[in-house]
């Protein structure tokens, strides 16, 4: 019953048969089919189908809120249960879009894997939007996303960190004695660009245009999908590039690139924590979530090499401290 509860939900939401075969990696036949088992087993039609797609019915209306307590209450017990399991190691289930899960993540991951080895993560890296409908669903309870983050009742949005789009240039280009540009002489240099419809594209451009330039005035002369084959082509002096400040930091301190930030203005994007309001969080998520907000230990752990995270040991006890009080401290230090 629960399959066609959770079937009942996504029709209801997105109105539309295909949109939600397509999300439940479901044959639009086995959704349909479900449908009128449910509306067969209830003695009511539960949806109005016209060429536009579904719509609720008056008994449907009826039904849907008692179909997402259910659906709340067992998700709930379901992490209840799974709790109680002694012979399970915790798990937190986390996504993050391609950025942060390439230049911040895995930072983040061995900082905590040294400092509570008990806890395993399983990470998906994909698009804003489907770590967002992961989150909706409760298949992951945290999102890191980076730009707009798309609204629903049951999100919860909390930024830690603000990521600055650069001008980015091989150390031998003529701009590199320099540390800001015009908008203006961005026209006069060969752009290599991520592809158009990427995240990173979307914040550059809307920048752009509120800074009253016009995106169409750059000479973008190649689009790739890869930031790291863009680095690529920029370090062998085929063009610059504007990309996030996080992915290019290692290569400047190395002195392969140099940064060069608007002079207009900077361009800044958010970097978000998504949960959903309606998921309990466990000890371990609330620590998780407590470090990304510590702005100086996360810029320290950001800085620092694998091999150098042992002697911060004691510092996550901070975050512990927040959660569990000073029992909790003395707890992670002994």
């Amino acid at each position: 019953m629960e399959q066609h509860f959770l079937v009942f939900k996504e029709v209801v939401e997105t109105k539309n048969i295909t949109l939600s075969a397509k999300r439940l990696h479901m044959s639009q036949p086995s959704i349909s089919m479900q449908i009128q088992t449910m509306e067969n087993k209830y003695g009511a039609r539960f949806f109005d189908r016209t060429n536009k797609g579904v719509t609720l019915t008056k008994e449907g209306q009826i039904l849907y809120p008692y179909v997402l307590k259910v659906l709340e209450i067992l998700s709930n017990a379901k992490e209840q249960i799974g709790a109680l399991s002694k012979d399970q190691r915790e798990r937190i289930y986390l996504g993050a879009t391609l950025t942060i899960g390439e230049y911040i993540l895995p930072s983040i991951l061995a900082f905590l894997y040294k400092t509570y080895p008990d806890v395993e993560f399983k990470v998906k890296i994909a698009n804003t939007e489907s770590i967002a409908q992961d989150v909706l669903e409760r298949k992951m309870h945290i999102g890191l996303i980076e730009g707009p983050v798309p609204w629903h009742k049951d999100f919860n949005v909390e930024s830690f960190w603000e990521d600055e789009l650069v001008v980015v240039i091989p150390y031998f280009h003529h701009w590199a004695s320099r540390d800001s540009i015009t908008l203006a002489e961005l026209p006069h240099e060969r752009l290599i660009s991520r592809e158009d419809g990427s995240g990173t594209r979307k914040v550059m451009e809307m920048a752009l245009k509120e800074r009253g330039f016009d995106p169409d005035q750059l000479n973008i002369t190649m689009e790739l999908a890869s930031t790291q084959a863009i680095k690529q082509l920029v370090s062998a002096g085929l063009g610059i590039t504007i990309m996030s400040s996080l992915t290019v930091s290692r290569e400047c301190d190395k002195g392969i690139f140099n940064l060069l930030r608007i002079q207009e203005s900077p361009i800044y994007r958010p970097l978000s924590i998504l949960t959903n309001t309606k998921t309990t969080q466990t000890k371990s998520e609330r620590i998780f979530i407590n470090l990304l907000h510590n702005h100086r230990l996360l810029s320290d752990v950001l800085s620092k090499d694998n091999n150098e995270f042992e002697e911060y040991n004691t510092t996550l006890c901070l975050a512990q401290h927040a959660v569990n009080g000073q029992e909790g401290q003395e707890q992670w230090q002994s």
